[in-house]
């Protein structure tokens, strides 16, 4: 990275613009930067900073950027051009800053704008120039992070080389120095490592916690599983165990347990509280097997108090392996007595069973009996109960063959009631149809009925054209009505339109004045805004000069009191002066020592020197009044100049407002503002009157056509009205022909329509009652014929052996049932096994239902033993089957969570194996740390003339401070090391500047080797004497190796003849200036 110009602009202590050009400085490879303090040499490396990182230094990111000298109106910029990575850049940048509005007053905050620019041979036109590749705040910074490679921070401490920063670096402790350290070298990537190892422990921690929270959940489901027989083996849990190391292999303790870690079963094994009971007293019923083995297995076993076996989970990581081993054995035990437990329950069960069966036959067999002696009993009453109605059963049977000949001639019966009903309705409607006719129609018969409607219906298509001509007079009738009222409308707009004519001319000469009084009002607007410009000059000449005329008489106060200043300097000087010439003798008699030569005699005695007899006055006295004296004379001149200019402007100001007071000028002011508003509300009319004009004579010459065209059509509607009239009488005459005494053909040809469809009525009619009376005839005959052959006389005795379907079907059903039950009755009273079963004594269901559910009560409860052995056998082995899986899982978790609890407190550096207690970062940044002692003590020793070695230490530090970055000075004349705090100021300054110098190499390397052709070292040559300022220079004259330039931040005055270029910070009132020392005035 090599810099080429940089250009300030409002910046820091800079009110304008200024230039450096680092090519030129750099040419003698070494250059001085200096300046009185405060000037702004800082400010200079902070512009460098800004331009390539958008930030000052973090020291001082407080500061603001805008310089508070600089004119509002000069906006604060940054342009740096400098090569990088062998490309020629320039950076442009501006801060966020406020800014005066281009329009009206106040301020607006102008936005921070960043330009990255590259100098190509082509920027497209064929010509080499600047091509912008850039604009973006985050871009640009990226590209040139990436070109610089480097961070801010490291770039502030390799390239700027802050001296203080690193005189404290060199008394800080492990701590400070690592916070540096990290800062400049990326140790990120080891703190993850060691944050991963501290989350993976974590997370095996709460994997191996998860294990035992799971192994815990699965003992008390098994112990739930097997009931009371978990009662007396209870499993073996250590009370506490020491914290595992990751090698450490789990042991046990118990007294009772066996070779394979299974628990003893013996009561005196096990610990806490323990309480007798017995496993077999929820028993009822008779005692089976599995009782009496059961109570002898408890008889005297002391069980674990209740939640033993959450307690002996919830120990430490410790034993987590030996507890699955214990539980593994205690369900393995557990499994083998529910094994038992369920052979013993299968046994009873079958007994129970085969004594169930035989109480079950023996029921069934006397069920059978009671049965058959029941059905006997009951055949025998029911006989009895039949021979009583035998003589209803018959006449009910004589009643049902009777009804059912008679059911053949239904079907004829209706038929014949459908035929009378049928010739009844004929008569009635024709009846009614003859009613609607007249007189010579109402005897006739069907044929001249419809003879008559015939003729009727011939005469009404006659009426057809008639209808035609009456709807076509009605029509001309409504359009004549319509032509009269259209011409009455319109005579009526005419007449409008010839009356707004009339009044048209003294409407239009009114409007024309007023707009012609418009015009010269617009007129005079404009005259007067010409002379409201002018009296405003005027006005704002006038307060400048009131304005102008306090600040005279502030100045005129001023440059009296700078003149009796500058009076009492002069005096002082005079007085300072007269004093010292007075008191000379006694200051070169002060000057005399015993044996040298006097300096005005030459005599080596010296017998009576003079004394002073007031305080002497020295040289230096005289010289400081005589520059108090001329910087009070310099303030005068200052003062009266600005006097002057403010006279000058007051002059000015006066003739610019014409001579008039501000007050004056006001009134005027306020007088031509009235008038003008007068005149522009007159003005303001203009517009909406050439509008009215112009809305005016449109109306005109509409009204003038729609007057012309009224009367033309007025003559075509009076000629269509006669035509109308000529044709309606025409067609009246003959309507009035065709429609007779009606009041209208159409009411004519309804009632002829009416009389034609009562004619057709009727002889409809007629022929329908003709039709059903020979169906009636018809029916007759049928019904009689029908009545024959189901075996009855006649119609009536067959109607009267007729029954509902409802009674013919209930009667058919008792008959069928009084047969189908005595047939049962006799088959009952025959069968040999009821007529057995009667002779037998009667049977005892009672008894026998007794017997059978004892035998089911006793098959009940061995079964449900049984199906609670099984199913608890079965649960046992699942969980059993999950524990060893939960087993296996977990050692691997074991042995995993060793090994990264391990490595994490190792990394962490509080293992007992970090003898250092060095963090995994500490220890790569004390190998920067050594590499940058390394490399700081080649200077050092160049500079302390090969006396001092910087030497990185990694012995422990006392107490609980971490270790491994700590540095130790080399004495060569001593032969020993020794703390870095026991460096005087000039061995500090070169200690600290060597690990700057080291440091900038080691970052450049870490970088990727990238040239750093521009460095600067900043202040702290005030400490060295005369020597040791030759040897440091001597080491900074080396840096100018391969065209390497580099800057030194300093005002010691023996640097001024040591390096000749120089680039200068003068400050002043209006802000600080730059210039190269060939450029400053002699």
């Amino acid at each position: 990275m090599k810099l080429h110009h940089l250009e300030l602009t409002a910046f820091g202590p800079f009110a304008g613009t200024e230039r450096v050009d680092f090519d030129q400085l750099a040419a003698a490879g070494l250059f001085l930067l200096r300046g009185a303090t405060g000037a702004g040499k800082s400010s200079v490396l902070d512009a460098v900073c800004y331009a390539l990182y958008g930030e000052v230094p973090g020291t001082r990111k407080g500061n603001p950027l805008r310089s508070d000298h600089a004119d509002p109106a000069l906006l604060t910029r940054i342009r740096l051009e400098l090569t990088l990575g062998g490309r020629r850049l320039e950076i442009i940048r501006s801060p966020e800053q406020p800014r005066p509005k281009r329009r009206g007053a106040g301020t607006t905050l102008e936005k921070a704008q960043t330009l990255l620019r590259e100098w190509t041979a082509d920027t497209g036109a064929g010509e080499p120039g600047w091509r912008a590749l850039s604009t973006s705040h985050q871009e640009a910074g990226e590209e040139l992070r990436r070109l610089i490679g480097m961070s801010r921070e490291q770039f502030c401490q390799v390239v700027l080389l802050p001296q203080g920063d690193f005189a404290r670096f060199l008394r800080a402790d492990a701590t400070e120095r690592a916070a540096l350290l990290r800062q400049l070298f990326d140790t990120s990537r080891f703190e993850q490592v060691e944050k991963w190892l501290a989350d993976q422990r974590r997370a095996q921690e709460a994997a191996v916690t998860a294990g035992r929270t799971r192994l815990r959940s699965l003992a008390d489901r098994t112990r739930e599983a097997a009931g009371p027989l978990a009662e007396p083996m209870d499993p073996w849990f250590p009370a506490e165990e020491p914290a595992p190391s990751p090698s450490a292999k789990p042991t046990t303790r118990r007294s009772g347990a066996t070779p394979d870690g299974a628990p003893g079963l013996a009561g005196g094994g096990s610990t806490g509280s323990l309480t007798g009971g017995s496993a077999g007293d929820h028993t009822g019923g008779s005692a089976g097997p599995a009782d009496s083995r059961a109570r002898s297995r408890a008889a005297g076993t002391p069980t674990t108090a209740p939640g033993r076996t959450g307690a002996a989970l919830g120990h430490t990581d410790r034993g987590t392996g030996s507890l699955a081993d214990g539980v593994l054995a205690w369900a393995a035990i557990l499994r083998s007595n529910a094994a038992e437990e369920s052979t013993v329950a299968e046994l009873w069960l079958q007994a129970a069973e085969t004594a169930h069966d035989g109480a079950r036959r023996a029921a069934e067999e006397t069920a059978e009996l009671a049965d058959r002696q029941r059905r006997h009993q009951a055949a025998v009453a029911e006989a009895d109960q039949l021979a009583a109605s035998a003589e209803r059963a018959a006449e009910e049977a004589r009643r049902l063959a009777a009804a059912q000949a008679a059911a053949t001639v239904e079907t004829a019966f209706r038929l014949h009631a459908h035929a009378t009903a049928t010739l009844d309705a004929a008569t009635c409607a024709e009846q009614s149809a003859r009613a609607a006719l007249s007189h010579p129609h109402s005897a006739a018969e069907a044929e001249a009925l419809a003879e008559a409607e015939r003729g009727l219906r011939e005469h009404l298509g006659r009426l057809t054209t008639a209808r035609a001509e009456e709807e076509r007079w009605l029509t001309l009738g409504r359009e004549q009505e319509r032509a009269e009222a259209e011409r009455a409308r319109v005579e009526g707009a005419a007449e409008d339109a010839r009356e707004w004519l009339v009044e048209y001319e003294g409407r239009f000469e009114q409007l024309s004045a007023a707009q012609e009084s418009a015009r010269a009002a617009a007129t005079t607007v404009e005259q007067l805004d010409a002379k409201h410009s002018e009296l405003d000059e005027r006005l704002t000449a006038a307060r400048r000069r009131e304005q102008l005329l306090g600040e005279i008489a502030e100045a005129e106060g001023t440059v009296r009191t700078l003149k009796d200043l500058a009076q009492e300097a002069r005096s002082r000087t005079l007085d300072l002066r007269e004093r010292r010439l007075v008191g000379m003798a006694a200051e070169l008699a002060a000057q005399l020592a015993p044996g040298e030569p006097c300096r005005v005699c030459g005599s080596a005695e010296h017998p009576a020197p003079a004394r002073a007899t007031e305080a002497p006055v020295s040289a230096e006295d005289e010289r400081r009044a005589q520059q108090e004296q001329s910087r009070a004379e310099s303030a005068l001149h200052l003062a009266e100049g600005s006097l002057t200019e403010l006279r000058v402007a007051e002059s000015a100001a006066t003739t610019a407002a014409g001579g008039a007071g501000a007050a004056e000028l006001r009134s005027e002011l306020a007088e031509l503002a009235e008038e003008r508003r007068t005149a522009l509300r007159a003005a303001e009319e203009l517009g909406s009157l050439t509008q009215q004009l112009a809305r005016l004579a449109a109306e005109e010459s509409k009204r003038q056509r729609g007057l012309h065209e009224a009367d033309q059509r007025i003559a075509v509607l009076a000629e269509r009205s006669l035509k109308l009239a000529e044709e309606r009488a025409e067609l009246a005459r003959r309507v009035a022909e065709a429609r007779g005494d009606a009041p209208s053909v159409a009411a004519h040809g309804a009632a002829l329509a009416t009389q034609a469809e009562a004619l057709a009525s009727a002889a409809t009619a007629a022929r329908a009652r003709t039709e059903a009376a020979a169906r009636l005839t018809e029916a007759e005959h049928e019904l009689r014929l029908a009545a024959q052959a189901a075996g009855f006389a006649g119609p009536a005795e067959a109607h009267a052996a007729l029954l509902p379907t409802a009674e013919r079907t209930a009667l058919h059903t008792r008959v069928e049932h009084h047969r189908t039950t005595l047939a049962r009755v006799q088959d009952r009273l025959t069968d040999a096994e009821l007529l057995a079963a009667a002779a037998l004594p009667p049977a005892d269901l009672a008894q026998a239902r007794a017997r059978h559910d004892a035998g089911l009560a006793r098959l009940t409860e061995a079964s449900a033993r049984h199906s609670a052995a099984t199913e608890r056998c079965a649960a046992l082995a699942r969980l059993g089957a999950e524990l060893a899986r939960l087993a296996a899982e977990l050692a691997p978790e074991l042995e995993r969570h060793g090994r990264i609890s391990r490595l994490a407190a190792l990394a962490a550096g509080t293992s007992t194996e970090n003898v250092l207690r060095m963090r995994l970062e500490s220890y790569v940044l004390a190998a920067r740390l050594e590499q940058v002692a390394a490399a700081a003590s080649e200077r050092l020793v160049r500079m302390s003339g090969g006396r001092y070695t910087l030497v990185h230490s990694d012995g422990r530090a006392a107490g609980n401070k971490r270790s491994g970055l700590a540095l130790r000075v080399v004495d060569a004349w001593t032969g020993r090391d020794r703390d870095t705090a026991t460096l005087s100021g000039g061995e500090s300054f070169f200690a600290s500047l060597s690990l700057a110098l080291g440091l900038a190499d080691v970052v450049t390397d870490e970088a990727g080797g990238r040239p750093l052709d521009t460095l600067f070292v900043d202040e702290g040559f005030g400490s060295l004497d005369e020597q040791a300022l030759e040897e440091v220079m001597d080491v900074l004259d080396g840096l100018r190796e391969r065209d390497r330039a580099v800057g030194i931040v300093s005002h010691v005055p023996d640097l001024r003849t040591r390096i000749p270029a120089q680039l200068l910070v003068r400050k002043g009132r209006r802000g600080s200036t730059l210039r190269l020392a060939d450029q400053e005035p002699g």
